[in-house]
């Protein structure tokens, strides 16, 4: 007789649900918090996988008592989360919302929140486990968990646990990376550190490990024996737009490549972990940071522009220099692109080209592992220029999923051969609607289980490998100039032509 599935692996949420605990928003009336935490709280709940005495503070600035911060709430709930507004949830959730006045700098405000706490403990049996989201400016990150220490709120106590998430940017560079490290981890251990990278908690990121782990028809051919080169690219087919301010003096390298791109570059290039906890996966993505070979010359290995006003889907858009807000002057980038090295036995000889930019032809993410030509002698007809290499591409946003392009026979009695596509779409293949990368990234906080945050050795490194060509853009002049809807400057072309290879075309 078969076993029964459901008797031998039951609900699968149980493994999943988070423990009695809350959640802090410090910066909890800004965008981010409004449009994403917030909402991903709710879905949480929605799909059972929060403690029923679950609880969110809301800690800032403004005059307002617990039914102001409900209000605020309620109306994020309806106007972002992903799962249908249901009133009994919604019930269950507004019991356990708090709001905290206070500035960022006044003892007061963290005594308040202390007592809040103990109250939390005491009536929605939260056991004295609290999460600590710091959705605000890394400048105030030392003086809140200053006030958060002082208040005695970031140490463990009577076996519970106090943790803190952080948002990039993690630093400007190696250095202030380490400063920031420093000054978070006096207050709260390394491991109670949550560093948020949203881009690990998609669905496809996370798949990378699935894709390459779970089967056995890649793992053979994921090297350089076989594969030509690998491009990881993150492009946006909008500008600045609100951010300019965030932006400028920050560009295109800083603000996707050192933390969403070198990640994904990580996850791709990694040796198979031991396991998936944390401290496996991190190892393994740390030995790839540190294979990564120095840039030699860099005007020869790197590549950056800024986008010039033009018409871009039917519509006349302004140059980064004319945003509102943008310096006339400025030399930031929004257009960024590498050609790297990992220097270790299974990646010897295929390069990695990491690209990001603004007002390009699409939006898309993607990681493209593009193999090495096949022997022609059987098809001499066939030129290989127009056949084109083998890819596999796994597409991060959007319609998720991967794509593998390979050779085929055209119907018919002459022997032709052309390319085509098979391709798995996430939104095809499974009922199931992938949850945001918040969702899965709070939801782990709440678990302890860590595996896709960065922690600090793992972004000391990525800046090292940043810091040499942002120290050589800044003394050399402007960035090239690009038009809107395009894929970028021409100098960026060259980076891979030097190779005789070209960039995908999404």
């Amino acid at each position: 007789m078969r076993p029964n599935p459901l008797r031998l692996e039951g609900d699968r949420r149980l493994s999943r649900i988070a423990g009695p605990s809350s959640l802090v928003i410090f910066g909890v009336t800004g965008d981010l918090a409004f449009k994403k935490l917030i909402p991903a709280v709710y879905d949480l709940a929605a799909g059972g996988l929060l403690h029923p005495g679950f609880s969110v503070v809301g800690y800032g600035r403004r005059e307002w008592d617990d039914e102001q911060f409900r209000a605020l709430v309620l109306e994020s709930i309806q106007s972002h989360a992903r799962e249908p507004f249901n009133d009994d949830v919604f019930a269950s959730l507004r019991e356990g919302l708090r709001f905290v006045e206070g500035t960022f700098d006044n003892p007061d405000g963290f005594t308040r929140l202390a007592e809040v706490l103990r109250e939390l403990d005491r009536t929605r049996g939260t056991a004295g486990n609290h999460a600590f989201y710091l959705s605000i400016p890394p400048s105030q990150f030392p003086v809140v968990t200053e006030g958060l220490a002082a208040a005695g709120l970031s140490q463990s106590r009577e076996g519970g646990w106090r943790r803190v998430i952080i948002e990039k940017p993690f630093g400007q560079d190696e250095n202030s990376a380490a400063e920031l490290n420093a000054t978070v981890e006096r207050v709260f251990p390394a491991d109670s550190v949550f560093r948020i990278d949203h881009y690990l908690g998609k669905e496809t990121v996370q798949n990378i490990l699935a894709l390459r782990f779970a089967n056995s028809m890649y793992e053979p051919i994921w090297n350089a024996h076989y594969v030509d080169h690998v491009q990881i690219t993150m492009a946006e087919d909008i500008g600045v737009g609100s951010r300019a301010g965030y932006y400028d003096g920050i560009g295109a390298a800083r603000d996707v490549i050192q933390n969403h791109l070198l990640q994904l570059l990580a996850l791709t290039a990694m040796e198979e972990p031991v396991s998936l906890e944390a401290s496996a996966v991190r190892a393994e993505k740390e030995k790839v940071l540190e294979a990564i070979a120095p840039l030699g010359h860099i005007p020869t290995s790197a590549a950056r522009g800024q986008y010039l006003d033009g018409w871009q889907g039917g519509q006349h858009v302004k140059g980064y220099l004319q945003e509102d807000g943008i310096p006339a002057d400025s030399a930031t980038e929004t257009y960024a692109a590498l050609r790297l090295e990992v220097n270790n036995r299974r990646w010897q000889g295929a390069p990695f080209y990491l690209r990001t930019g603004k007002r390009l032809g699409r939006r898309v993410t993607e990681v493209a592992v593009v193999f090495n030509d096949a022997p022609s002698h059987l098809f001499p007809e066939v030129k290989q220029s127009q056949l084109g290499q083998n890819a596999l591409v796994i597409r991060v946003q959007p319609d998720e999923g991967v794509t593998m392009r390979f050779a085929s026979k055209v119907p018919g009695p002459a022997m032709q051969v052309r390319n085509v596509t098979m391709d798995f779409g996430y939104g095809h293949a499974f009922t199931e609607t992938s949850p945001e990368a918040y969702e899965r990234l709070i939801l782990d906080v709440l678990r302890g289980d860590a595996p896709l945050f960065p922690r600090h050795r793992e972004v000391e490194l990525s800046w090292r490998i940043l810091d040499p060509v942002m120290a050589e853009w800044e003394t050399s002049g402007k960035p090239e100039g690009y038009q809107p809807g395009t894929w970028g400057p021409s100098s960026a072309d060259q980076l891979l032509a030097r190779d005789n290879r070209v960039w995908r075309r999404p």
